[in-house]
């Protein structure tokens, strides 16, 4: 590992020396919740169209409200507020003239996850030799939401290479979760998870290839919809790969109420994209039967979800059927073939590229265990798979182990046809047998995971995986929060594992100090997920409209849940 060089010291120092400048511009005065920040994006355009509110007015709110926001979870990265000030200015200049809102986005403080480029500004992904570099054009989503009347003011945090979930990289630091600074954020899209569950952003733009919008969106409580391939152009987002097509990163809203993901999906969906990378498929209009039929299961045989995950599936479960809609239980098949398939994709040049950019940068211990595979000697590799098979009886963590190794192009063939293989195998075994509408599964085994946590235990996102793998539409909302009287495991956690892999859950629910802890996570939210069969974006969201009003309000989750929360926690 090598030591940070001084020219690397002196980036990083910059780099949070020029935030902090920027942030001192902001008043300090306003850091409670305000009519502003308790409104929707829907409800901030509706009220500057009718002469209420303007833009400006919206904005210096969601900007104290941002600051506030980063100085509890350090979620922010490159601070825009002379051009978005000016934005707003111009807005409000033509609004008095014309009447008219210039977009569906009218006015709305809007954040953006770091990967994405903005004129005139860095696009450093946590790498140090990417600082200092400002993008010389926009990515394609920025200009959708600018075009849209969007304002976008801030950038948001991320973790280094953006293959792991826990929220650090050594150039902005490390994100904090807004309800427990002891517990990450998630990631990859964790920064911006963070400041929306603080109401420090109206709504933003995350991405995701393994979880990276589901896993923040349910450690923070919030609300996202990660579309399949095709619908909104990922082009002017940086990665650490490029070029890399095994799996697709894709680009979705992230935001604080289901309306506001279908407004910011209005505007995304099939817009015009560089190099016409994005069919024109449009935002087209949902009707859905009057019952529905979910199908829904509280384990992947990978890894057990917890009694809070359960819990929440459940609950979802219990909700739906009330409201007269058919719920069936269902067992997934063979999904430790898509995470298996994932880990051997993703490592097949060894993560040689994807690390090649940390230069003198201190390699975060997120990344210890996802990148350790390839760097087994083969004789190591096959004496610890033996280990786990013969005394740990533990072949499903064996053949992880096993996947994540170097290959030849032909071992890379063969594993986007086998993908291609479990693709059409799902969609017999499940969509085309039970002909459910949706599905309802766990975001993760745990609700939320500590500091440190995703050191040796990267293979939660097993859960969120199976749907890049499938490349399906995937919406994730709250349903809960982690209840100690509920959620306290029992023999059905204890006796240890099904089908699952009995070393991981080990570590989860066993031992002398579990990751899972619902006493330390008291009051955290916990979210599901909603998925869809390719294409049906329109679908999840009018789905989504559905399990939320069945939820019902009363659980508290959207604009001034985080305020709220805290309150009757001090009580």
């Amino acid at each position: 590992m090598w030591p940070l060089s001084e020219s690397n010291e002196a980036i990083i120092t910059a780099k949070r020396a020029q935030r902090t400048a920027a942030l001192a511009d902001i008043p300090q005065s306003v850091n409670t919740q305000s009519e502003f920040t308790r409104a929707t994006a829907v409800e901030i355009v509706s009220r500057i169209e009718k002469g209420e509110w303007t833009a400006t007015q919206v904005l210096e709110a969601y900007i104290s409200r941002a600051a506030f926001a980063h100085a509890k979870t350090n979620c922010l990265t490159e601070v825009m507020l002379g051009p978005a000030r000016q934005r707003a200015k111009e807005l409000d200049e033509e609004f008095a003239v014309t009447k008219k809102l210039k977009g569906p986005l009218h006015g709305v403080p809007m954040s953006i996850k770091e990967q994405f480029e903005i004129t005139g500004y860095d696009t450093s992904v946590g790498f140090s030799q990417w600082a200092n570099k400002p993008a010389t054009k926009n990515a394609d989503i920025v200009n959708l939401l600018l075009s849209a009347g969007a304002i976008i003011y801030v950038k948001t945090n991320i973790p280094q290479t953006m293959f792991a979930f826990e929220c650090s990289n050594p150039v902005w630091g490390r994100t904090t979760n807004p309800y427990n600074e002891d517990y990450t954020c998630g990631g990859s899209s964790g920064g911006e998870a963070a400041l929306l569950a603080m109401d420090g952003s109206a709504a933003g733009i995350g991405t995701d290839i393994g979880g990276s919008l589901r896993i923040p969106t349910a450690y923070c409580g919030i609300y996202s919809l990660k579309p399949a391939s095709g619908r909104v152009s990922y082009y002017g987002a940086k990665g650490p790969v490029p070029g890399f097509e095994g799996i697709l990163t894709v680009a979705g809203p992230m935001g604080r109420s289901v309306s506001d993901l279908e407004l910011i999906s209005r505007v995304a969906f099939g817009a015009p994209s560089t190099n016409n990378f994005i069919p024109p498929l449009p935002f087209r209009e949902v009707k859905l039967a009057a019952k529905l039929k979910f199908g829904y299961y509280t384990s992947d045989n990978y890894i057990k979800a917890s009694p809070a995950c359960k819990r929440a599936v459940l609950e979802t479960v219990e909700a739906l059927r009330t409201a007269g809609h058919e719920c069936v239980e269902f067992e997934l098949p063979d999904a430790h073939i898509p995470f298996n398939l994932f880990a051997a994709i993703t490592s097949s040049d060894g993560y040689k590229t994807m690390l090649s950019h940390l230069g003198p940068d201190k390699k975060e211990n997120a990344l210890f265990l996802v990148t350790l595979g390839p760097k087994l000697p083969s004789v190591v590799r096959i004496f610890a798979t033996w280990i786990l098979e013969t005394f740990l009886n533990d072949k499903m963590f064996a053949d992880t182990i096993r996947a994540t190794k170097s290959k030849n192009v032909s071992d890379y063939w063969k594993l986007i046809s086998e993908r291609d293989q479990y693709i059409r195998h799902f969609h017999e075994t499940v969509w085309e047998k039970y002909e459910f509408d949706s599905i309802i599964a766990p975001v993760q085994a745990l609700p939320q995971l500590p500091h440190g946590g995703c050191d040796n235990f990267s293979a939660l996102a097993t859960a969120t995986i199976l749907y890049n793998v499938l490349d399906m539409p995937v919406g994730c909302l709250p349903v809960t929060r982690v209840d100690p009287a509920k959620d306290q495991l029992t023999e059905e956690w204890e006796k240890g594992p099904g089908l699952g892999s009995r070393v991981l859950e080990s570590g989860i629910y066993r031992g002398k100090k579990p990751l899972y802890n619902p006493e330390a996570t008291k009051g955290m939210p916990v979210n599901v997920q909603l998925v869809g069969q390719k294409w049906e974006e329109e679908k999840i969201l009018a789905i989504m409209h559905v399990v939320d009003e069945a939820l019902g309000k009363e659980r508290g989750f959207g604009p001034g849940a985080w305020d709220a929360h805290m309150q009757n926690s001090e009580r």
